[in-house]
């Protein structure tokens, strides 16, 4: 679901990971991180996953965890600082082909560049990106219907 070319912090908090980026980057993560807390479904954890800020589906919602490590839980979202540019990493929209659509379309009606891979929205200030329509998706995106999705379009051992 998630690309792990990533430069992977060591932090083991949210906290250690803020502290460790240069004040620029710490402000612009902090603002993604409010408007994702406020509006993301309280059934999602919080967490340091994959060297970056992650939301996933705990394993006591989800023992079967991520298919890819199933000591995971399953990733959400996540949020980091790269070389060249911060990340924002909607797995989410990237299960659901309608949040997809939507996401983009709203977010086209802003006026602001979409860089966007699969799941990777890419930035490299606060300013590109348009944080109500961050905050809608989170929103829309309720833990059940996540798992159902996942359920869905998950690989399957053969």
């Amino acid at each position: 679901m998630f690309s792990l070319r990533l430069m992977q912090s060591k932090a083991t908090t949210v906290a250690k990971y803020l502290a460790e980026l240069p004040p620029e980057r710490r402000s612009a993560l902090q603002a993604v991180l409010s408007v994702i807390r406020a509006n993301i479904d309280p059934g999602f954890s919080e967490g340091m996953q994959h060297g970056m800020i992650g939301w996933f589906v705990p394993h006591k919602l989800y023992p079967a965890g991520y298919h890819c490590d199933p000591k995971q839980p399953l990733p959400f979202a996540g949020l980091a600082s790269q070389k060249n540019y911060m990340a924002l990493y909607m797995g989410c929209l990237y299960a659901d082909g309608s949040e997809l659509e939507r996401f983009q379309k709203r977010w086209t009606a802003t006026g602001k560049k979409l860089d966007m891979g699969k799941s990777c929205i890419r930035f490299k200030k606060i300013d590109d990106l348009p944080l109500d329509v961050i905050g809608e998706a989170f929103a829309r995106i309720k833990v059940k219907r996540f798992i159902d999705d996942y359920e869905t379009i998950r690989p399957t051992k053969k």
